[in-house]
């Protein structure tokens, strides 16, 4: 089974937050850390040093998708922010972009195996394919 991160965060979020709420979420889930296969966000966050660094930490690929292509995913959110959608035009940030990786790496469906951890400054979820 392939699982994915799909991550968002707000502008200048450091590695170590993002690895707080990466920890514990997995936790929670009873996951372990070198089960995920890799991580995932919005393309406005591909130069976003927080991420690329959290990448860099756990040696995960990064790979981000445009708000079209994360769009599609809408209706299979846990939750959609109205906020996130202004910002980013699009609903849900880390949940769609779990989903579309795990399901472009699998080329299958995929569910939510942990729906959205939220921080002050951070999302987090988790999805699995395969």
């Amino acid at each position: 089974m392939t699982l994915v991160v799909g991550l968002g965060c707000q502008r200048g979020c450091d590695v170590h937050t993002l690895l707080a709420l990466f920890d514990a979420a997995l936790a929670e889930g009873g996951i372990e850390r070198s089960r995920i296969t890799a991580l995932a966000s919005i393309d406005r966050k591909h130069n976003e040093p927080g991420l690329l660094a959290l990448a860099e930490h756990l040696s995960l690929p990064f790979q981000c998708f445009s708000a079209e292509q994360l769009a599609p995913y809408k209706g299979r959110l846990s939750h959609t922010s109205d906020v996130a959608f202004a910002h980013t035009g699009c609903y849900g940030i880390a949940e769609s972009a779990a989903l579309a990786l795990a399901e472009r790496l699998c080329n299958a469906p995929s569910r939510l195996l942990i729906t959205r951890k939220k921080t002050a400054q951070a999302t987090f979820a988790l999805a699995c394919a395969g």
